[in-house]
């Protein structure tokens, strides 16, 4: 049977780098995004324009997450902690950026999505060594919702079970921007603030974290440069 792969893709640089990863390894690869009221839902029009430029099919759910709120990028009276400089990395409580269990629900819905379009393997660019206080990031949550899938799914009882894949999860952002990179990946329409703009607004942790990683890859960012603005901090 030919491998059919849908990639978690939200428009940012890790799902950028994991779409170019899973389009290189074969197979028909397809794309899945999520409109779940984010803050920054310029990222589902990045998310549509790259798949479009790559000629990949993409499909977009909407979804409201905004009715559980608890997090600033789906509650508007929450703001957007800004910062002269990056954090120090906890591991402990998640930051105020995080959104109750989403790639829980960007899971199950995938997998739901999966199991009705004959899709044998989900492709995520979850990581965790940049953000370790994220806890739905981690590959034993990507390994529970994996058994969990293969339990519940009626694909799985006739036999085809969904793998669940995340290849980024040991890396630091650096190294999957020199893998993106490798494999031919545009980041300069890749989205990665948190104020809901393109253009970087360079003191959300988001932004800080991006500019870090190119600094560590050893290049500039394509976003800061198509967007005209100098390069951050």
């Amino acid at each position: 049977m030919r491998k059919k792969t849908l990639v978690l893709f939200s428009g940012g640089l890790d799902s950028t780098t994991a779409l170019h990863w899973a389009l290189r390894r074969g197979g028909k690869v397809s794309a899945l995004t999520f409109d779940y009221g984010q803050r920054h839902r310029v990222e589902v029009r990045a998310a549509r324009t790259i798949a479009r430029r790559l000629g990949v099919p993409h499909k977009i759910l909407k979804i409201d997450l905004e009715q559980i709120g608890g997090s600033a990028l789906t509650e508007p009276s929450i703001a957007v902690p800004r910062h002269k400089r990056l954090p120090r990395l906890r591991t402990t409580a998640p930051p105020v950026t995080y959104v109750p269990f989403r790639n829980g629900i960007f899971l199950a819905l995938a997998a739901a999505w999966a199991e009705e379009q004959g899709i044998n393997e989900i492709v995520c660019g979850f990581n965790v060594i940049d953000s370790p206080a994220y806890p739905d990031t981690r590959p034993v949550f990507v390994r529970a919702m994996e058994r969990a899938v293969r339990a519940g799914t009626a694909a799985a009882a006739a036999g085809r079970p969904v793998r669940i894949r995340a290849p980024f999860a040991g890396m630091k952002k650096s190294e999957i921007i020199r893998t993106g990179l490798a494999l031919g990946a545009d980041y300069s329409l890749s989205i990665t603030c948190y104020s809901g703009k393109e253009r970087p607004c360079g003191s959300c942790s988001a932004c800080l974290l991006r500019a870090r990683a190119f600094k560590e890859a050893g290049c500039s960012d394509p976003l800061v440069l198509r967007t005209g603005k100098g390069e951050l901090p």
